[in-house]
């Protein structure tokens, strides 16, 4: 039976009313509209001015019989089934109807049934007829605008500021646009298709970008930045992304380059500037900070009344002062990109361990309990510079024990995650404030309040620890609840030794 939202409309031509009566009895019962017509002409006037999908035809009929109605039929340009209707005819006649271009015959006298199967099959026939015409139209509208949006995006990329690079998992270039080129300064009439170290000649950028197109970072927040420099006056940020297929695997990478070389030419200026203060600053105050030094030790000598309350103070903010000047210059030398060691293997678990052993004096001071935990299997070495790492690790362990209450506790954790060693550093001291979170990493920035206030602190000890982080090619987050503590976490990439 033909669906209800999917009704055809059926033509019954034929001189005997009884046989249009029944066929519209039969036919209207199971979902068809039923027209009739007694003559060829009056169904051929009814087929010019309405639509019919289905014509009943009988091939005898005075006047017009029905093979001049059927030739009639063929000259509509609408796609109308004819199915004859045969009786005194012979079989011949339907056969010959059918190869003029009727679709089937029926005999008389037919039972209903047979009426029903005969129409039914020619609505399934007009159903999937139209069906595929649906679907065809459909797939030339789809490729039309997958062609359109193929156009857009093109034009969109071509456009970029930024050059953009996809590399499949296999490490070839699939598709660049110009600004990739000209930010590598490469041939505008270089073509895609070759592997990635044809265009980009720094390895250690080569290598980040495979391994990501191969979907080997679990986490896709730790991918870090690349500092591409190009020449002396020329400095490029390279950022990639894996590209996800639909069942959520890794089908290659999209990288972007960014020109940052105004950026790295204001930070250069700025480090020579507070490098030569900080150099020219330093000598007087160590001066001041020894003679300051020498006259306190002499005053307790010689048992002197006058009180030394003002000397200690200014013997206090000299060694402040060159402290912070001290901090300065290692900022310097990080933004600089002077490791004061050759890389070598590191293994993290002792170097951690000790560092632990060596503050836990001042966790002992404050009662507060400060714990390692390390895999019971051993981590794999990290390829680095052993001062750096000590001075992240220490400066945030420091930081925990100064920001955490007597009785407080600090959990050291190093852990393997996938490529890369991950070191948390937890407490459950006082906490920061979300809106303080974006900024502790800042130059000079310290949190204030009523926990915080007597604590001393150049400001400078977090942007040395991100300085360091940033060099060895890891990254550094923080998580922290105000009144429940903090958790600083730095994540460095394995390297082979």
């Amino acid at each position: 039976m033909p669906k209800t939202d999917d009704i055809f409309q059926v033509l019954i031509v034929d001189d005997e009313q009884n046989i249009r009566d029944g066929s519209e009895r039969i036919l209207s019962r199971i979902g068809f509209e039923v027209l009739q017509a007694s003559t060829g002409a009056e169904a051929l006037d009814i087929l010019a001015k309405q639509t019919v999908e289905i014509v009943l035809l009988d091939l005898k009929m005075p006047g017009m019989d029905g093979m001049e109605v059927l030739a009639r039929i063929q000259e509509f340009d609408k796609p109308i089934l004819v199915i004859v209707i045969t009786g005194f005819a012979t079989v011949e006649t339907a056969i010959a109807a059918m190869k003029q271009g009727a679709y089937d015959f029926i005999a008389k006298p037919f039972e209903p049934e047979q009426l029903r199967i005969v129409v039914n099959r020619a609505a399934e026939k007009l159903r999937l007829t139209r069906d595929a015409r649906n679907l065809e139209l459909e797939r030339n509208r789809t490729l039309s605008d997958l062609h359109m949006e193929k156009s857009r995006l093109h034009t969109i990329l071509e456009s970029l500021p930024n050059g953009v690079g996809v590399i499949n998992s296999q490490g070839q270039v699939v598709l660049m646009n110009p600004a990739f080129l000209h930010h590598l300064e490469l041939p505008l009439t270089t073509e895609s298709g070759k592997q990635v170290e044809e265009y980009i000649k720094d390895t250690d950028l080569c290598n980040l970008i495979r391994e990501i197109s191969q979907g080997r970072h679990v986490d896709y927040e730790d991918i870090p930045t690349y500092d591409l420099t190009i020449s002396d006056t020329k400095f490029i940020q390279a950022r990639g992304r894996p590209v996800l297929g639909e069942r959520n695997q890794c089908l290659g990478a999209v990288v972007t380059f960014v020109d940052i070389t105004n950026i790295k030419i204001i930070d250069r200026m700025k480090s020579e500037f507070v490098a030569k203060v900080s150099h020219e600053l330093r000598s007087p105050l160590s001066t001041i900070h020894e003679q300051l030094v020498h006259v306190l030790g002499e005053m307790v000598a010689e048992s002197s009344n006058v009180d030394p309350h003002i000397l200690m103070r200014a013997k206090e903010k000299t060694h402040g002062l060159i402290s912070l000047i001290g901090d300065l210059l290692d900022l310097s030398r990080i933004e600089a990109g002077m490791i004061t060691q050759e890389p070598v293997a590191v293994k993290i678990d002792e170097l951690l361990k000790g560092i632990v052993d060596f503050l836990a004096s001042k966790a002992a001071g404050k009662n507060q309990l400060l714990t390692l935990e390390i895999p019971a299997d051993n981590l794999p070495a990290l390829t680095a510079d052993p001062l750096a790492l000590e001075s992240i690790y220490g400066n945030l362990i420091t930081n925990a024990l100064h920001y955490t209450q007597p009785g407080g506790e600090i959990r050291v954790k190093a852990e393997l995650v996938g490529i890369s060693i991950r070191v948390s550093v937890i407490d459950n001291g006082f906490g920061i404030e979300a809106q303080h979170l974006n900024k502790i990493f800042e130059r000079f920035y310290r949190v204030k309040d009523e926990n915080t206030r007597l604590i001393t602190g150049t400001g400078l000890g977090l942007p040395i620890v991100k300085g360091l982080v940033d060099s060895l090619g890891g990254f550094i987050d923080v998580e922290s609840t105000p009144g429940s503590g903090s958790v600083f976490m730095v994540t460095l990439p394995l390297q082979d030794t």
